[in-house]
């Protein structure tokens, strides 16, 4: 019987702040579109009109979500391993963790790739209604067991103590959710309802109509048998218990940037493209322009041109965007980068972590986070210990180099640069020798034998 319930506090506030960003850019072009003035300003002069074909025709160039889809698939490049005492009973369970399909690789690998999206992602570890079922038997027996939830940080609400430094310090946490029910025969709702979790309780919040206006009000409630609330967060860049920032924030930031900046390019292109004629002491009266028709001045001043520009800004904006494209590559590449002379995942290990390069950090989070998820689903069931898993994580590179070269790689190989650039970006990074062009490349690729080319 109260819209708190409902309300996002401003400890969850401050851990959404970069969502409508991010989400903008991760939606690609039609959602920055859709986010007009916001991500676009019209300009001082220019009319609704004009701004409006403006942004009818600016496309987005998806360094951000490219990035985040490649870094935070390299922990996934290898299946994560369970560990011995991961209990036999959990393991199948694990095959589809979350009761939709996914396994627990895939599972994780969203976690992670949300993670390193938002700054933030949570695991919910729930457990259905037990409704008739009274004994563990009769659990095993209708085939009820603990399963996977992936929380989006935007439906965080908020948790008590506001000041918790850790999980065992919650005492409450809100989570928003959608839940669909049957509406007619052929048909479904969605029901907006708020979860809220305690230790050993929870509840669930729907709106009602209160005569004239709608209020919230206890849906369900019930009890469990966990003393602590299972809920596990994933942190991109941990800022402290419950608060974080995407780790490529700048890179987010870069990306509108680009995304103006190209609007900018796109407009000057569509002037420069289009020549202006130019008229001098021609008469009164119209004239006309063609390949049948002439043009009389009766004055010997007369003149009658096409004016084009000069075509230096445009090659201004083009090197501009350039450069730009090439510092967001960088900002990726610098997540790979490790301590110097820690070359691999065991030498970085050996030196307390120190060394390790920022994303694999981030998987050893969510290695934690997992862990912590695999006890939870061990404590839903009476298991003493729910074990351990492991991630991949040699993957990081020795220098910006090598690491923006990797991410080349990934970018030609699928379509979202050519091939040509990739040599010539390959050339300026001191990867290639200055003594090769793309030209003979080009004729050593078509002339090599055909195992050579498939290798």
């Amino acid at each position: 019987m109260t819209d708190a319930v409902r309300k996002q506090s401003a400890e969850a506030a401050k851990l959404n702040e970069d969502c409508a960003l991010i989400a903008a850019l991760l939606g690609g072009t039609k959602t920055m579109r859709a986010a007009g003035k916001k991500y676009l300003p019209q300009w001082p002069g220019e009319d609704d009109k004009s701004y409006e074909l403006r942004l009818a025709v600016a496309t987005l160039f998806p360094a951000y979500a490219h990035t985040i889809d490649v870094l935070s698939a390299k922990p996934f490049s290898k299946p994560v391993t369970l560990g011995e005492d991961v209990p036999d009973r959990l393991k199948p369970w694990l095959q589809n963790v979350d009761l939709s399909g996914r396994d627990l690789h895939s599972f994780l690998s969203e976690i992670t790739q949300e993670a390193m999206g938002y700054g933030f992602a949570g695991i919910l570890v729930d457990f259905p209604k037990a409704g008739n079922l009274v004994t563990k038997a009769d659990e095993q027996a209708a085939g009820v067991r603990p399963y996977f939830v992936q929380i989006h940080v935007q439906n965080v609400l908020g948790w008590l103590p506001k000041n918790a430094t850790s999980l065992n310090g919650l005492t409450q946490l809100r989570l928003l959710e959608s839940v669909s029910e049957p509406n007619g025969d052929f048909d479904t709702k969605e029901i907006e309802q708020v979860r809220v979790l305690g230790r050993g309780t929870w509840q669930t919040w729907r709106q009602r109509e209160a005569g004239s206006k709608k209020e919230w009000a206890l849906y369900e409630e019930g009890v469990t048998t966990l003393e602590t609330i299972p809920f596990v967060p994933v942190y991109g860049k941990r800022l402290g218990y419950m608060q974080a920032t995407p780790p490529l924030l700048e890179l987010a930031h870069s990306n509108i940037e680009h995304w103006q900046s190209k609007s900018d390019q796109q407009n000057i292109l569509h002037v420069a493209r289009v020549p202006i004629l130019f008229a001098k002491m021609l008469g009164e009266g119209s004239i006309t322009v063609g390949a049948g028709s002439a043009v009389k001045s009766e004055s010997p001043e007369g003149d009658l041109k096409f004016v084009e520009h000069g075509g230096k800004a445009i090659e201004a904006g083009r090197l501009s965007i350039l450069d730009l494209e090439d510092r967001m590559r960088q900002a990726g590449a610098e997540l790979l980068v490790i301590k110097p002379g820690n070359v691999t995942e065991s030498q970085t290990l050996a030196d307390n972590e120190q060394g390790a390069c920022a994303l694999q950090k981030i998987a050893g989070n969510v290695e934690d986070a997992g862990d912590q998820a695999l006890q939870f689903m061990a404590e839903w069931v009476g298991e003493a210990e729910g074990g351990h898993i492991t991630i991949f994580k040699d993957f990081g590179a020795a220098s910006l180099a090598a690491a923006s070269a990797e991410l080349l790689f990934k970018s030609a190989s699928g379509g979202k640069i050519s091939g040509e650039t990739y040599f010539n970006e390959l050339q300026r990074r001191g990867i290639l020798s200055p003594d090769l062009d793309w030209e003979t490349e080009q004729e050593r690729i078509q002339s090599a034998p055909p195992d050579l080319v498939g290798a």
